[in-house]
């Protein structure tokens, strides 16, 4: 009977099921084996449902849906341009502060890649930047925003933890500064390496490109200045963020119709069930293992042969860019967070410090050859192979893990603004 489930999970795996169907069968299966009463499934979803912090969730989903539809991203690109064009290496810090905020916004790297790829391509391209260079910046900073309020994964990281979802937002503020920041400076090199043109400043351009990104570039500022100084709770900084996004691309902008809605919501649903579904299966096992004090035991078996913190931290992080390169963010926030955190408590890891560097190591895994999920994403958006956009963006990968060694072994960099 165990051989049969095991075969059947696995074939449901390897025939392309959704993830969320896989996991939660898988779950479901070891409850069953194991004589615990399947309904603590059903229990764990129905609290999960009732959890505001969920409802945030899904209107910041339904927000960066309807942003993907609009034309959000070309507006920034055009503001960015106009801002930093003129410098040495100009367009392609603009093609990663495009990236990053954008992927903020809809907290999705495959939604970034594929529609802010075919715009930013042609236009590093057409500015004498070599072409594995721009293909191997698009594809590594496909996931550059994730640390960057609204993000998504921040918000599951914080319900998986019992963490401080404003206190998240502000500990992944400066390490992502930080990542962007070091690839700024390997862009500016190569674009003056390249003898790459520049463009020239235009004050009329500044004036035009912010006028049509207006809207876009006041939403941060409406959104998280609520949140930050305390007159909007998560879920009312959410529902506005919906509110504003549905005005401004409906109303003002009117490059999304209504005719479209029902596409965004059934998307959305798509995406937050299956995280809901995940959810209440992955903390339902999670909360078998801890009344089987299985965390315990493997923290005790940890640091029988693991005495250092540092070397703890070390084997943390490669078994997270493993995780990173098999799974989306999503489910591996979910499947392996749960695990960690304990085990991380133990060494004295704070948890906001411990989101920061979760959320570091799966975003490079995602493009981490040869089967980060990037660089798929990537492929098909460029028509390359995989292999030329694993090469392509090995350069960034060992930008991104310098910066990873930063955050991981100097805790201040993101506990300081919340301290």
């Amino acid at each position: 009977m165990k051989a049969l489930l095991s075969l059947l999970l696995a074939v449901l795996a390897l025939s392309g099921a959704p993830l969320f169907i896989v996991i939660s069968a898988a779950a479901l299966v070891c409850f069953y084996l194991l004589g615990v009463d399947l309904s603590i499934v059903i229990i764990e979803m129905y609290r999960l449902a009732a959890n505001p912090i969920l409802i945030a969730l899904l209107f910041f989903a339904f927000a960066g849906y309807v942003l993907a539809e609009s034309g959000a991203g070309e507006r920034l690109v055009g503001l960015s341009t106009a801002v930093l064009g003129c410098m040495p290496g100009g367009l392609a810090v603009v093609s990663l502060l495009s990236c990053a905020f954008f992927t903020a916004l809809t907290g999705a790297s495959g939604i970034t890649i594929v529609a802010l790829g075919g715009l930013l391509l042609p236009a590093l391209l057409g500015e004498h930047y070599p072409e594995d260079f721009s293909l191997g910046l698009l594809t590594s900073s496909g996931s550059l925003g994730l640390l960057f309020p609204p993000s998504l994964p921040l918000i599951i990281y914080g319900v998986v933890a019992g963490a401080s979802i404003p206190e998240l937002f502000l500990a992944g503020l400066a390490p992502g500064i930080f990542l962007v920041l070091l690839l700024s400076i390997y862009s500016m090199y190569k674009g003056v390496r390249a003898e790459c043109r520049v463009i020239k400043f235009s004050f009329r351009a500044l004036i035009d490109t912010s006028k049509r990104a207006f809207w876009e570039i006041l939403l941060p500022v409406v959104v998280f200045g609520g949140i930050f100084s305390g007159f909007l709770a998560l879920s009312e900084a959410a529902a506005i963020t919906v509110l504003y996004v549905l005005v401004v691309a409906l109303l003002i902008n009117r490059d999304v119709s209504l005719r479209q809605m029902p596409t965004v919501i059934v998307k959305t649903v798509m995406m937050v069930g299956g995280i809901i579904i995940i959810l209440g299966a992955a903390l339902a096992f999670n909360s078998f293992l801890v009344d089987q004090q299985i965390p315990r035991k493997i923290l005790l078996l940890i640091q029988t042969h693991v005495k250092s913190k540092i070397v703890f931290l070390l084997i943390m992080n490669f078994f997270l860019l493993l995780v990173g390169c098999l799974l989306d963010i999503y489910s591996a926030l979910i499947i392996v967070a749960p695990l960690i955190i304990p085990i991380a408590e133990g060494y004295g890891i704070d948890m906001l410090h411990l989101g920061v560097i979760f959320l570091t190591n799966l975003q490079i895994g995602y493009s981490t050859p040869p089967i980060g999920m990037n660089l798929f994403i990537a492929s098909l958006r460029f028509e390359k192979s995989i292999i030329r956009l694993g090469i392509a963006s090995l350069p960034f990968l060992g930008i991104l893990l310098v910066a990873l060694a930063v955050i991981t072994f100097v805790p201040a960099l993101s506990l300081y603004l919340v301290r």
